[in-house]
């Protein structure tokens, strides 16, 4: 039975996570190099370790919240050393498949799973993130009890470094859906339309999408979005532009044509570019209404 919990990365998205952790009863210990996600996690009842080999020993299970693969890979080289034989052991940052797969093949003696998550800050504080797990059957099936706090849906889609090939065709998706809601909007503007009729019409015809119904690029239509914020995020555009660069670079080494995906990546290339990558990818909206479309054909 899995009782105490090595939570490596307590960013944003890492410290509620690991928040939710503790609030179910497992004893977390949690380790960062910046000292206010520390003491963010810290004021969640995460006990806080001063290195990665403190924080996990004794550990039942490991948890990384990392930014890249190369972070990912280096940290779970060092866990090869110390972690026990049978220590389950969960990556749930956004790297790359091939990334991953490694991870997987740095630790043959552990339980080891893929499992990025979509939800964004809402969902980690709430619970409610899904999982999206790569890794054997016995191995999803150990990771649920640990996953089940922090959690909305846990969905596996398949053997190792699946889980991050989801996560990536997902985030494409989510990409080229948000400009295409934000360019409904802009059109909408210059013909004359209000925003929450527009909203009504897509919201409720074919156009309907998470992008307009959960996450509308307009501020007035739904309240808990963004753009009610001053496109605080949420989900940073520069992060938008790190998962389109991966799925990029992955649709390049499988051969799969994305024209859309490159597009989208173009585009928040173009904004992050311009100074905007602190703020949510939804504020994208405000870059398309000054027409940049020439300079990404």
């Amino acid at each position: 039975m899995i009782r105490s919990i090595a939570f490596i990365g307590l960013g944003n998205m890492g410290a509620p996570m690991a928040g939710n952790l503790v609030k179910a009863g497992f004893a977390v210990t949690g380790f960062d190099v910046a000292p206010a996600a520390r003491d963010h996690a810290r004021e969640r009842g995460v006990r806080i370790a001063d290195t990665i080999g403190s924080a996990v020993d004794g550990a039942d299970a490991v948890i990384t919240m990392l930014p890249n693969s190369a972070l990912v890979l280096e940290v779970w080289t060092r866990l090869a050393a110390i972690v026990r034989p049978g220590t389950l052991v969960i990556d749930s940052s956004t790297i790359d498949v091939e990334g991953a797969r490694a991870a997987h093949g740095l630790l043959p003696g552990c339980i080891t799973i893929d499992a990025p998550v979509s939800g964004g800050t809402s969902g980690a504080e709430a619970g409610t993130l899904s999982f999206m797990l790569g890794g054997d059957a016995a191995a999803i099936e150990a990771a649920r009890p640990v996953l089940e706090p922090m959690a909305g849906r846990i969905i596996p889609c398949g053997s190792a470094g699946a889980g991050q090939a989801a996560k990536l065709c997902n985030n494409m998706l989510l990409g080229i859906s948000m400009i295409g809601a934000a360019e409904a909007f802009v059109l909408g503007e210059k013909l004359g339309l209000d925003h929450q009729a527009l909203f009504d019409v897509l919201s409720t015809s074919s156009g309907q999408c998470w992008s307009v119904n959960t996450y509308c690029p307009v501020p007035g239509p739904v309240p808990a979005s963004p753009a009610n914020r001053d496109y605080a995020p949420g989900f940073a555009s520069a992060l938008m532009l790190k998962d389109l660069r991966l799925a990029s670079q992955a649709a390049t080494d499988c051969t799969a044509s994305t024209p859309l995906g490159a597009h989208a990546r173009r585009l928040y290339e173009d904004f992050v570019g311009s100074g905007q990558g602190h703020r949510d990818f939804s504020a994208i909206i405000a870059f398309l209404r000054e027409d940049h479309s020439v300079q990404t054909v």
